[in-house]
């Protein structure tokens, strides 16, 4: 059958998206409202605190993510039709009406919506990532005109294993099984075995749940490694969130973190969110024609790991460094000490480590801010800091061997015009340029500093420096005359 390009398979289709509040599910909504003739994004939207579903998108929408779109399509909110849900419960909390015209209407489903946090209770992880994704399921099983649905999970879904392919990989329990022990209050340690966390487990479960779905599906499965910052699209840096490697590098460069694992001579996973979604867009267009020449008859998922391990490795030990550079050209002026770090391989020096260079300085800041009359709080930040750092270990101290042979095939069965619209190829990507846009896009997005304060930063960076130099002359000092004391006590 003869096959659309990439951007017509959407024309006039009303596209579903859940999690269209989350980082991903952004970025995905301002490409395909800017490079896809869709009649409709729909957003699956909960409200929250004080924010109905539509103030939350409204909020949403004046970011400077959707500038460019502003520009380009002034009316593109027309393309917006917001409905008010919760994934985790019945019927997804729709009204009927809201109910009645998704089961009519829906065309396209994106499923990104999930918790990303390592450390989710696993009741609640469960009831987001596994009760969710079957409650969307078992909706999407009653549309009349979908012709395709691709869920989200991660690249880390099975990382017990050493090798990940594009394949199904048996997990210890069924989700009947994992609701049962839930409710015996069974550990969590004994249910999630080797999973270093409740994430990846739940959607290790999830995955499985797809595949034995007694409601076949026109689906795929995509798997998106540490999703970084924005390449080009729609503007290059793009991020806002502390999440990752984000979080470690705005520690490092403002002063704040000052010891960490060694972990430079391993490899990195990361990938841009402008590919991510690129790739995310092209495995729907797959999807919708794999569903055409098998005539609707049912296929396994199919599973798109997308990497960059594969075609262009990059290791935390140059990430770091050049990162660093940049920090060098471009300080941020709100750093509260000058950046540098120590790496530690053994636990124990490593908790040595964290007590002088970050409980010590954090209990003396803190005494300082009860003498100004404001409440301690950089004892609870270390705390938090460090737990980032310890949960993320794991996944920057281990290498996986990946296979990503359906995401190379999709990559080579997009036309000429497809491959400039939505770019996913990593092969012969410039990292050093993706990772000056990263630092920018740090210093502007998440630490709100402009680059006209560069000048001003550079004058404080090197105060700091000299600071930084008279504390470790003053520190050698003190070791050596220790040193000689309990030489002289011995002797």
């Amino acid at each position: 059958m003869m096959e659309t390009g990439v951007a017509e398979s959407f024309r006039n289709g009303i596209v579903l998206i859940t999690g269209s509040t989350g980082f991903l599910g952004k970025i995905l909504s301002e490409k395909l409202l800017r490079s896809c003739p869709v009649k409709n994004i729909v957003l699956l939207v909960r409200s929250k605190k004080d924010l109905s579903a539509s103030q939350r998108v409204a909020k949403i929408f004046k970011q400077t993510l959707f500038d460019r779109i502003r520009h380009e399509k002034p009316d593109f909110m027309k393309s917006i039709k917001i409905i008010e849900g919760n994934l985790e419960e019945s019927s997804m909390g729709l009204s009927l009406n809201d109910l009645a015209w998704m089961i009519e209407n829906v065309n396209f489903i994106f499923h990104c919506a999930a918790t990303i946090k390592f450390n989710e209770p696993l009741e609640l992880a469960s009831k987001i990532n596994i009760q969710g994704t079957e409650n969307l399921l078992a909706l999407a099983s009653k549309m009349k005109n979908l012709k395709g649905f691709v869920h989200v999970s991660t690249a880390y879904s099975h990382c017990p294993r050493k090798e990940i392919k594009e394949e199904y990989y048996k997990v210890p329990v069924t989700v009947t099984e994992l609701k049962n022990m839930l409710v015996d209050n069974v550990p969590t340690s004994k249910i999630i075995e080797d999973w270093p966390n409740t994430y990846t487990f739940t959607k290790a479960v999830t995955e499985n749940m797809i595949l034995t779905n007694g409601n076949r599906l026109p689906i795929s499965i995509f798997r998106p490694s540490i999703i970084g910052c924005t390449h080009s699209e729609p503007e290059p840096g793009w991020l806002e969130n502390m999440n990752g490697p984000t979080g470690l590098v705005t520690a490092a460069v403002v002063g704040f973190l000052r010891t960490a694992p060694n972990i430079g001579s391993k490899i990195t996973d990361i990938i841009p969110a402008d590919y991510t979604v690129n790739a995310l867009i092209s495995v729907m267009w797959d999807t919708v024609n794999r569903q055409k020449r098998s005539n609707g008859g049912n296929e396994v998922p199919k599973i798109y790991n997308y990497v960059s391990c594969v075609e262009s490795s990059l290791t935390w030990g140059r990430f770091i460094r050049e990162m660093h550079g940049q920090y060098y050209l471009a300080p941020p002026l709100q750093s509260m000490w000058y950046a540098f770090y120590i790496f530690y391989t053994n636990f124990t020096v490593g908790s040595i480590l964290r007590f002088f260079l970050h409980r010590i300085p954090g209990a003396f800041m803190d005494l300082a801010l009860i003498i100004r009359g404001k409440s301690p709080k950089m004892l609870k930040m270390y705390a938090k800091t460090e737990n980032m750092v310890d949960l993320l270990y794991d996944f920057s101290t281990r290498q996986w061997k990946f296979d990503n042979k359906n995401t190379r095939q999709l990559w080579l069965s997009l036309s000429k015009d497809d491959r400039n619209m939505f770019q996913f190829s990593l092969k012969s990507f410039d990292w050093k340029s993706y990772i000056q846009s990263y630092y920018y896009g740090i210093r502007t997005h998440i630490l709100h500093e402009d680059i006209s304060n560069i000048e001003n930063a550079i004058s404080k960076n090197k105060r700091l420096l000299r600071l930084h130099q008279l504390c470790v002359v003053l520190v050698i000092y003190l070791v050596f005359q220790l040193c000689w004391i309990f030489i002289k006590y011995l002797f």
